[in-house]
């Protein structure tokens, strides 16, 4: 099959309510029309779905991909990409219209779940930058050498069970703030500290750590200084701290100071390398993956996805 290279392939992913997606859909439909945009859509019935849609987009000619979902969905897509060749990969464009649980990647640039028509507006004027990517490599229970790429961030710990609680309140409190706090809550009466092994740059940390979020984005607040455009990654650790603190820490999480608080110790790097972290959960672009298996490497490529931003 063969496609314009103007035409825009849409991969929607609909939140969890029926009703409420096919007005979100009806309402992106119509104004994509009024613009006179040409395009195809495809819609994912679960999350497992995506990457077999996103498959089919970059293997049917679509130069123009967009993604109707968040910053899971954006890494599935973007996962996908990536096993392509590198002159495949240089001729498609990603665009994201936010329609997640969370939506920190998209964000990041500006975009606004609840301005739809400001964010297709963007895109028609199809601004690219090339954007950098992150990557885990690391083995899995069966032994096998396994990598995955991230676009915001990956969450060592304590946050990648909150990230996970989050997901499912947000949808029971609808706010953001509101489903962070009760996840801290429930939070309280599990593991707060994970013994940790880290190699950062020069820097070793053989201690036991909350959690750790390594950004290439802004990491849901806990890299606020990180951009996908630099070659680096930043690195947030946080050493457990007492309880008053740790209510301080939200606080500071809340309000975009998160670096201030004295628990969190910033780094910035091409690579970390993560000799231990036992029973520590992984979480990457707001999803649990499975576990790793002994020490993993996570690093970054730059410039490596063509992404389209607002001019």
């Amino acid at each position: 099959m063969t496609v314009e290279t103007t035409r825009w392939g849409i991969l929607y992913c609909p939140k969890n309510s029926i009703t409420g997606s096919r007005k979100r859909w009806e309402k992106i439909r119509q104004l994509l029309d009024a613009r006179g945009i040409v395009y195809d859509m495809v819609q994912s019935e679960n999350s497992d779905s995506v990457a077999r849609l996103a498959k089919m987009l970059i293997s049917n000619g679509y130069k123009n991909i967009v993604i109707v979902g968040g910053d899971s969905a954006l890494n599935d897509v973007v996962n996908c990409l990536m096993q392509e060749e590198k002159r495949i990969r240089d001729e498609i464009v990603i665009g994201v219209i936010p329609n997640g649980v969370m939506n920190d990647f998209a964000r990041f640039f500006g975009f606004d779940e609840d301005k739809d028509e400001q964010t297709i507006d963007w895109l028609c004027k199809h601004h690219v930058r090339k954007i950098d990517l992150g990557c885990i490599r690391y083995t899995n229970k069966e032994g096998e050498k396994c990598h995955r790429y991230f676009l915001n961030c990956i969450n060592i710990g304590m946050t990648a069970d909150i990230m996970n609680l989050r997901r499912q309140t947000r949808r029971l409190f609808g706010s953001r703030t509101l489903s962070f706090i009760s996840s801290l809550v429930v939070m309280l009466f599990h593991r707060m500290e994970y013994k940790m092994s880290l190699q950062i740059n020069t820097d070793t940390i053989d201690r036991r750590v909350m959690t750790v979020c390594i950004g290439n984005g802004p990491g849901y607040g806990q890299t606020p200084s990180a951009v996908p455009y630099n070659g680096m990654l930043d690195v947030s650790v946080v050493y457990t701290p007492q309880m008053v603190q740790l209510i301080e820490g939200l606080w500071l999480l809340i309000t975009g100071r998160f670096l201030n608080h004295h628990s969190v110790h910033p780094f910035r790097t091409r690579e970390i390398i993560v000799n231990e972290a036992r029973h520590a959960m992984v979480g990457i672009d707001g999803r649990l993956m499975k576990t790793p298996v002994g020490e993993y490497r996570i690093e970054v490529e730059q410039e490596i996805i063509n992404f389209l931003i607002p001019n």
